[in-house]
């Protein structure tokens, strides 16, 4: 599970940073500045990023045998701003830490 979680934790990164420049520098330029090339450029790029944090983000959850809000939850972290480095984060805990499971019943 190791590298599921290296995979998950920098596409994770990247797809905050790439979304954070869309939003703080390429929104202001196209609507302020009538200048579209940052969100042409970095638009694209940022979906299909995503997708690929959608991936990794699965991979991990199925490895983690996660539910399935959890999935849910960490896979739309990736289209809020800042909230993808917050989620990487409680990711990286919930695998080094798992929560108590409860003892599975003995057959007898």
């Amino acid at each position: 599970m190791g590298g599921a979680l290296t995979r998950y934790r920098a596409i994770a990164w990247i797809v905050g940073v790439v979304l954070i420049v869309l939003v703080v520098i390429g929104m202001p330029l196209k609507y302020a500045f009538d200048n579209p090339t940052v969100v042409e450029t970095v638009g694209p790029a940022h979906g299909f990023l995503y997708m690929v944090y959608l991936v990794a983000a699965f991979d991990l959850s199925r490895r983690a045998d996660w539910p399935l809000k959890r999935m849910l939850a960490v896979m739309l972290a990736g289209t809020i701003p800042f909230v993808s480095f917050y989620a990487e984060r409680r990711v990286t805990g919930w695998v080094h830490r798992p929560a108590e499971r409860a003892p599975e019943p003995v057959a007898g």
